[in-house]
Formats: structure tokens, sequence, C-alpha cells
């Protein structure tokens, strides 16, 4: 693949020409050349675009695609176009499939199904076979296959013994166990932050003691074990604290946050629209002001969309029956843009590569062309015309968003909306 990109500004605190606009010639899927005014050498493909911005591409830690098993919801080929359209040139894929993606077969396959694509999709195995909790998946086996990490999707790990184990069998080989961060005893069968939104909605509550217990047991085993954890998708004040006090002590852990848990609360549920059915649930503005500051000092590494399709039937009921889950790939650029710089925004959504063990560029020359194009300076009021996805759970359906994206170059292909 070659191309030259003209008069694009660079977004990218490791590169030598950052903040500069430039052309950039790419040959053969690499940069070959960065310069203020590029000649077009043999005719190759010209980019050009409204004010167009290039960073490295970005990573989202957690996304769902249903394939196998709930195509009806995604599958694993449109997934990865609107990863692409969206601006990211990887994603981590979650087990949240049927059957539940837990041995090296299971691995081989969803690769498979990702090959010749510009984004690279990078399993994570089940952590326990089925994600039922009861006897570790084969987690050196879907290594060698593959596989990333290892995350039981949205379903806690409730015996503690088994994580401990699953905490000391990975650092044999420096697995990364990933925990979702939520006591189901206390939980119960709440859909709706426990507080007072949920008693004026007649909601049943999920308390934030109930991520919080988890986050401190997994804390605890994580010290007793030397291991290396990852916790997605946090969503409490308190959470934060935690995981802060635990970096301090030097310990192995990793954090991320989903993008909606910093925009919404749960005033939003008012409207008994299940898009914001979600878990986590959407908590208090506390929190999200909280989680706000953890990505600004350090103490949260990534976010993430935790892009998860459920499909209209799955959705259009009542909220206590409704499945929880929203993408959020379409809009994640956007809606970050709200909240912070364009600068910080795109290093946050190129944090998170090296935990996952995944390699990371710059833009200069020689380098690979892994690069998203965007322009960071539109607004606009994010609509179902804006989605790619085949289900279009979104909540942030109606939001004003700034900036969009026009694609990607990566994998020596050029992926463009």
């Amino acid at each position: 693949m070659n191309a030259l990109i003209k008069s694009a500004t660079i977004v990218d605190s490791k590169s030598d020409f950052h903040n500069e606009t430039v052309d950039i010639l790419i040959e053969k899927g690499r940069i070959s050349k960065i310069s203020k005014r590029i000649t077009n050498p043999k005719n190759y493909k010209e980019i050009k675009l409204d004010n167009l911005h290039v960073s490295q591409g970005w990573f989202d830690s957690s996304v769902s695609f249903g394939e196998p098993g709930y195509e009806e919801r995604e599958i694993i080929s449109n997934g990865l176009k609107t990863a692409a359209n969206s601006g990211f040139t990887g994603v981590a894929l979650n087990a949240n499939s049927n059957p539940v993606i837990d041995s090296y077969a299971d691995i081989t396959f969803v690769k498979s199904k990702a090959q010749d694509h510009a984004v690279s999709l990078y399993p994570i195995g089940a952590l326990t076979q089925g994600s039922q909790s009861e006897d570790l998946a084969e987690l050196f086996d879907m290594t060698n296959a593959g596989a990333v990490a290892f995350y039981d999707y949205q379903k806690p790990i409730c015996n503690p013994n088994l994580m401990k184990i699953a905490l000391q069998y990975a650092s044999n080989f420096d697995g990364l166990v990933c925990s979702f961060p939520q006591e189901s005893k206390i939980s119960g069968l709440g859909v709706a932050n426990e507080h007072i939104n949920s008693t004026k909605l007649g909601l049943k509550g999920n308390p934030a003691l109930a991520e919080e217990l988890q986050v401190a047991r997994d804390l605890f085993l994580l010290e007793y074990t030397e291991g290396k954890l990852h916790i997605p998708t946090i969503s409490t004040a308190k959470s934060v604290e935690l995981i802060r006090a635990a970096k301090a002590k030097k310990l192995n852990v990793t954090c991320s946050v989903a993008i909606h848990n910093l925009l919404f609360t749960d005033d939003v549920l008012h409207s008994f629209d299940t898009n914001y059915k979600v878990l986590p649930p959407l908590r208090t503005q506390t929190d999200c002001d909280a989680l706000i500051e953890g990505l600004k000092d350090g103490t949260i590494d990534m976010v993430t969309t935790d892009h998860n399709p459920i499909d209209i039937e799955d959705k259009k009921i009542e909220f206590d029956y409704a499945k929880y889950g929203t993408i959020g790939l379409e809009s994640a650029f956007g809606a970050l843009q709200t909240l912070f710089t364009t600068k910080k925004t795109i290093s946050l959504l190129t944090q998170g590569k090296s935990r996952f063990g995944i390699s990371e560029t710059t833009i200069n020359e020689g380098e690979l062309a892994d690069l998203a194009l965007f322009n960071p300076d539109t607004s606009y009021e994010f609509s179902k015309s804006d989605i790619t996805s085949r289900s279009k759970n979104s909540m942030f359906l109606g939001t004003q968003l700034k900036g969009n994206t026009y694609g990607i170059i990566a994998n020596n292909k050029i992926a463009l909306k």
C-alpha cells in the first residue's frame, strides 16, 4: 500500500513532527518521508481531507462483537469496519460470545475471522471454563494461540481462592488476569445505581459498595500473589481511591473506565431508556468527577468504549429485563472531546497497548504506518446515521459531540469512511 497524505497536522508527543502540519509519504505500509511539502513520486493515492489531523492508531481494551453465536448483534468483519471508521487500529475482543472463547481453537477461530483487516484484533480469552467461575480455562494454551489477557466478561469471580490461583498460575507466563469489579452477593438483582434515583424510579439498586468490596478483595489477592491484574470499567470514586493507594504500594495493577461512565449519571434513567442500562451502572456526578480526576493524574490507565452491541429484541423491553450494554466505538472520540483537549483525548485513546503486550509506534520516518485520521473541530448531534454497527443501542444518540473521524491507515491498508 502506497499513499501520500497531504497537509496533515500530527498529534503525537513522541513524534519529531508533533503539532506540525506536513505531508506524509507512505510506501509499502511504512512511513518513508515526512516533510512540509512532498511531490507525489509515482502517482500514489493522495489523501486530502478537511482540517486533517493524524495520530497514532487508537486502541480499545474492551469490545464485544457477538460472533460466534450472537451474529444478530454483530459479526467480527463489520465490527472491525466500525472500529476502523471510528479511528481504532487495534481492539481487544471480549469472550462475550456463545460458545465462550475459552480454548486454543476458539482463539484461533476469532483471529482467522480478522485476517486481512486494517484493524488488528487481539482476543481476550475467558478466565474460567465457559465463564462459569468454577475451573480455570486453558490459559497457557490460549496465550500460545494469541490471547492477550483473560477475562470473564462482566462476570465476577466469586471464589477468592480461584482468583488467587489464577493470579499465581498466570504469573508463570506473564499472563494478564482481568477481574470484573462486582460482588454479586451485594449487587443482587440491582439494575441501577443504588441512590436516590433508583428509589424514586422503583428500580432495584446496585450499590457502589458491591464494586468497591470486589476491588479491595482483588487488590489484597494481588498483593499476596504478586501477580498481574487489570480491573476493567471501574465506576466509583472509592474504587479510584483504592487503586491509587495500591499503585502507591507498587502493586502490578491497571484499570480502565468506560467512556459513558465519565459523561452520564443516573439522572438520565428517568426516561427508562434501556440504552442507559449498562454494567457497571451509571453512578453519580461525584463519581464522574473522581473518574475524570483519576484519568488526569494517571490512576486510571486507559479509557474503553466497552462496546457491546445488543439486538433490539433484548433492548426494547421493560428496563428490569433488558440486557446490559451500549455501543460506543462510533461516539468515542467525539464524546471524549467534550471533556478533554484534543491532545489529552488522543493520549487517552492510545494508552493501554503495552499493558496488553501490543507494540507501540510513533509517527516518524521509517516507522510502520499505524494512523488514525480525524478532524477535531466539528460539532454535531450524534444520530443513527453515524452508527455503522448492526445494533443501534447507543446511549449517545441525541448527544452533542465534538470532532469526527475519517478512518485509519494500518496493516498496510487504507480504511476510510
